[in-house]
């Protein structure tokens, strides 16, 4: 079992679960990077640990394998907010006791998505998740860097609608 302090997950559990994983790292106080990736985020209002896990949750919330975890970190970032700092507290806390009722230390210790969703669904319903889902919705679909991911290439009203640009080019019908 990891060693917990007050906060939570201890530095160096995290860094060492995320370079295990390949996931992200801890680079100092209030800073977390990607070992595979150019990207970091800086955390102010909230914790290393409840950013690593909102960036997770994301993940699991909406799971796509070709999309970075820069993305993703920028749709949770607006959560490192003074407004935000409680309700996102509060529920990571309540995160995290669910994962123990579920056996483990706490939510990124649920080493499989699977566990992870199955402790989400046990949330599901409270207004901390409905409240990330949501905003994932909107801070993760709205970034035109990933839009070609998924093969959208954006608003067709400003170029003439989409009757002659793509409307009819589907070729799996």
């Amino acid at each position: 079992m990891t060693r917990l302090n007050k906060q939570g997950l201890t530095r160096r559990a995290l860094l060492s679960r995320a370079v295990a994983a390949g996931a992200l790292a801890v680079a100092g106080p209030g800073f977390i990077a990607a070992p595979d990736a150019a990207w970091a985020v800086e955390v102010t209002a909230i914790s290393e640990h409840e950013m690593a896990t909102l960036l997770q949750m994301a993940r699991d919330i909406y799971p796509h394998d070709r999309v970075g975890d820069r993305f993703y970190a920028v749709a949770i970032k607006s959560y490192d907010v003074t407004e935000q700092k409680d309700m996102v507290a509060e529920g990571i806390a309540a995160l995290d006791e669910a994962a123990k009722k579920a056996g483990f230390d706490n939510y990124l210790a649920a080493g499989w998505e699977d566990d992870r969703v199955a402790i989400l669904r046990s949330i599901q319903d409270t207004p901390f998740f409905q409240t990330i889902r949501g905003g994932l919705v909107t801070g993760l679909y709205n970034q035109k860097d990933i839009w070609p991911i998924f093969g959208y290439e954006g608003e067709s009203f400003s170029h003439g609608g989409y009757i002659d640009r793509g409307f009819d080019d589907i070729d799996w019908l």
